[in-house]
This record gives C-alpha cells, sequence and structure tokens, in this order.
C-alpha cells in the first residue's frame, strides 16, 4: 500500500467481536440452569500479582482505521479519564465526520504516516482491515508509539511474523494485541480454577457463535463496494475462524496451556450466493497434546443459540456465556468446600454453580439466576483498554528511570529490567500471544478452505 491507510468496513450490524461485550442472559435462563462459580478474592494473574488497574498516568491515544469498530474503540476511550484522544486517521471522510462524534477535540488525517509525525501521539490504536495492519503496526513501532493492533494480528503468518518481530525489536514500547479476554478479570479468575484441576482431567471442549447476518455491505462505487466487502474474499480475509473464532481458539490454548498439534475444518457458503469465495458456516476440530479436541462452529446462517463455550473434564464441566460462567460437577467429584456457599442455577435439568471474578461467597447466596452476581462488570474491551494505557505509562515510566541509572542503548540490559517490571503491569495479551493465536488462525482457515487436516510444525510458531 502506498503510505495510505485503507478504510474498515462500515459495519452496522453486529460483527465479528459482538460476543466480546456480553448481554442479556434471560433467554438462556429459560432454557437452562447452573451454580455459577465465583472467586473469593480479586483474580490473579498467571505470575501470581493481583494488579487489575482502572486508573493511572494519561497517554495520549491516537486511532488509526475509523470504521464501525474504530468508533467503537473511541467511544470506550472517551469513558477512560486516562486515555484523551488527539489524532484519528482514515482515508475516507465519512468515517472521518462520525468519528469527531465521539473525539471532538482530535485533530483528522487522512494519511497515517502524517498522524505518526504528531510528537504529541504517545499509543496508537490500529484499527484499520486486519490484511492493512502490518504496514501501519510497523510504521508505528519504529515512530515510537505504543502501539493496540486490533485482532488477528494479520492474515498471513508471514506479516504476522513481520509484526512480531517489529514489536519484540522496539524494546523501549509496549505492543499489545486485540485480544480482550486476556485482560479480562473473569477469564484470569477462570483460569485459576482451570488450571488448579477443579474440573478434573480435561477431556474435550466446544465453543460456536451463531449469527443471522451477510456480512456484506453495498456501495454505489464498485471499487468501493470490493474494499468494504474486504471479509468476503479469499484474499483479504483470515475468514470466520480468524475475525470471530480466534478469540476462542485462543482461550482454548490458554486454558489447556499447550499449542495445538492439528486442526481439521470444513466450511461451504450456505446462505449468501452474492459472490463471496469466503464460507459462511464453518466447523473446526482442534486437538491439543493428550488427545484433547476443541470443536468449533461458526455461522452467518442461523442466530439460534447464540454463542458460548465449553469445557468438560472428568469432575465437572464449564460454561462460559455472556461472560459469565457456571460449574457442573459429577456426582463423585469431590467436594471444594467453597461450593457450599455459591449460588446455585438451574439449568433445564441441571444445577450449575455460578463463577464470578468480583463477589463473595456471601454475596452468592441468595441471588436469582437472572441478576447480576456482585458488582456490574465492565466488557473485556474495556478492560484491555485499561491494560494498554496502564502498560504504555508503565513501561514509558520504566524506561526513563533505566535511562537515569545505566545506559539505555544497552538494549539486552534494557529488555531484562523490563521482563521484571512487566510482571507487575496489568494483565493482557502480548506480541508473543497475538503472534501465536493469529497463526492458530490462519492454518485453521486453511484447513477449513481446502477440507484437509493440518499438522501444526513447531516452525510456524517460531518468531525468529
Amino acid at each position: 500500500m502506498k503510505h495510505r491507510m485503507k478504510k474498515e468496513e462500515n459495519i452496522t450490524e453486529q460483527n465479528r467481536r459482538d460476543f466480546l461485550k456480553g448481554g442479556s442472559l434471560a433467554t438462556l435462563m429459560m432454557l437452562m440452569g447452573g451454580v455459577s462459580i465465583r472467586a473469593e478474592d480479586k483474580p490473579k494473574t498467571e505470575e501470581g500479582g493481583t494488579n487489575f488497574k482502572t486508573t493511572g498516568a494519561p497517554l495520549n491515544c491516537a486511532v488509526i482505521g475509523c470504521g464501525t469498530w474504530g468508533r467503537e474503540l473511541l467511544k470506550e476511550l472517551a469513558r477512560l479519564p486516562n486515555a484523551p484522544v488527539l489524532a484519528i486517521c482514515d482515508n475516507y471522510e465519512p468515517f472521518l465526520r462520525r468519528a469527531k462524534d465521539s473525539a471532538p477535540k482530535a485533530e483528522t488525517f487522512t494519511d497515517y504516516l502524517k498522524l505518526l509525525e504528531k510528537k504529541e501521539v504517545q499509543g496508537v490504536f490500529v484499527a484499520t482491515p486486519s490484511h492493512l495492519h502490518k504496514d501501519i503496526v510497523i510504521a508505528a513501532l519504529q515512530a515510537g508509539k505504543h502501539v493496540y493492533c486490533e485482532a488477528p494480528m494479520a492474515t498471513t503468518v508471514e506479516d504476522a511474523r513481520a509484526i512480531a518481530q517489529a514489536a519484540q525489536a522496539a524494546v523501549k514500547l509496549h505492543f499489545q494485541p486485540g485480544q480482550q479476554l486476556r485482560s479480562d478479570p473473569q477469564r484470569h479468575a477462570l483460569l485459576g480454577f482451570v488450571r488448579t484441576g477443579s474440573l478434573g482431567r480435561t477431556a474435550l471442549a466446544r465453543a460456536q457463535w451463531h449469527k443471522k447476518q451477510s456480512w456484506r455491505r453495498t456501495s454505489s462505487n464498485p471499487e468501493r463496494e470490493r474494499e468494504l466487502n474486504w471479509r468476503l474474499l479469499k484474499a483479504t480475509s483470515p475468514g470466520l475462524i480468524g475475525e470471530i473464532g480466534l478469540h476462542l481458539l485462543d482461550m482454548a490454548s490458554w486454558f489447556i496451556n499447550a499449542q495445538p498439534v492439528s486442526v481439521t475444518g470444513c466450511g461451504t457458503i450456505i446462505q449468501w450466493n452474492d459472490g463471496r469465495d469466503v464460507p459462511d458456516t464453518i466447523q473446526a476440530v482442534v486437538e491439543y497434546p493428550g488427545g484433547i479436541k476443541w470443536s468449533y462452529d461458526c455461522t452467518l446462517v442461523n442466530s439460534f443459540d447464540a454463542e458460548y463455550e465449553m469445557y468438560y473434564g472428568s469432575d465437572a464441566a464449564l460454561m462460559i456465556r455472556d461472560n459469565k460462567a457456571w460449574m457442573f460437577k459429577e456426582v463423585d467429584a469431590p467436594q471444594l468446600g467453597w461450593e457450599i456457599y455459591a449460588r446455585k442455577d438451574s439449568f433445564y435439568k441441571e444445577r450449575g454453580i455460578a463463577l464470578d471474578a468480583n463477589a463473595t461467597k456471601l454475596k452468592a447466596i441468595g441471588k436469582k439466576a437472572t441478576e447480576a452476581a456482585g458488582p456490574e462488570e465492565e466488557s473485556p474491551l474495556h478492560y484491555a483498554l485499561e491494560a494498554f494505557i496502564s502498560n504504555s505509562t508503565a513501561t514509558g515510566a520504566a524506561v526513563e528511570d533505566f535511562a537515569s541509572l545505566y545506559d539505555v542503548s544497552d538494549a539486552k540490559a534494557l529488555a531484562t529490567y523490563l521482563a521484571g517490571i512487566k510482571k507487575t503491569m496489568t494483565p493482557c495479551a502480548g506480541y508473543k500471544e497475538g503472534f501465536e493465536a493469529a497463526v492458530t488462525a490462519i492454518k485453521a482457515n486453511e484447513s477449513i478452505l481446502k477440507g484437509q487436516k493440518v499438522t501444526f510444525q513447531k516452525e510456524w510458531f517460531e518468531i525468529g
């Protein structure tokens, strides 16, 4: 691309990241029932900390790509007290005008390279179509900006690796892919729950996303319409598994704590025979070490049963839906002790223990299934943006501290110093997690398009 950023697709209906915002539990409660799982204390990071920050030093921000998702980012940034948006960029003027509603004081740009010249901008959010991320992200890092890159990081392994390498080399900067669930306190509470063996021996897992919608956008200009519909073309889209399934596939790898061994997929155009060559309905089975299999189905043809995740173990099953979670115990499972206090909800013929990251045992008692358990939660997107702002400012401050005592040009020593600092930062995905998730989703999409099994190679996950 000629140093010009392409437009973000103008999506008016729910898009690939809708499931990350959460929603109503009423419909679910009409059908099922379960015991809500709740963490007694604040969730811990994998390093054992509990650092989910909500405020901190300000970070001057810019958003590149002002389509529907870019504007969603702007709305959420406007809610944060420490994330002033100084600039926005898109080469489609109508998108810029709409974006000004959420960032009225932001300077507008049609060329992202001009925006990156703005020294006051410290952090950049890249929300362009996925296949355009690479050049923008690398240019932003080279300009000395902290970068938040929407997921998937890229649509090819080569582009994803180039982004990861650039982020790895930018030692002084914070890079974060848009895998929002990695910053969600609820997910961290569930991670600890799964990793401590509360489900017993993991047998299998599955997830789904069902939404009847065409994804097609119309325009009177044929070239413009093609640009708008980049998700419908194999040349520019990683398919449903890359645009939607990546987040839940990332969760499966995180919870199971392993990289996948193989994937077998299939896909078909069932409903929307409108010239697209990307399937509107897919299925994939991902195998992990030990024979554990995670299955996923996604369709644009039918909306029934929406989206949720299931993990099945020898002692219990875990269901995650609308960013809430329940544990369903086997009759021969050992007692966990705390479960006696937990709220229990009815799900069809089962009883589930409600799991909530921010509620105490006593708060769980007496709650109805349709009531929010504990304080109202923010969306995963909110937590991810908080993490980016907090970690970017913390990284900048740590670099300044190091420079005041040592030679800041010693990249190896600086990287070692920052590695220790990062253990205390707000949990989030990094370039490694972003790259591995992108590779997994890209190869899964290849399996779906070919209808053939793909065996993962170790070198595919090497950044270099």
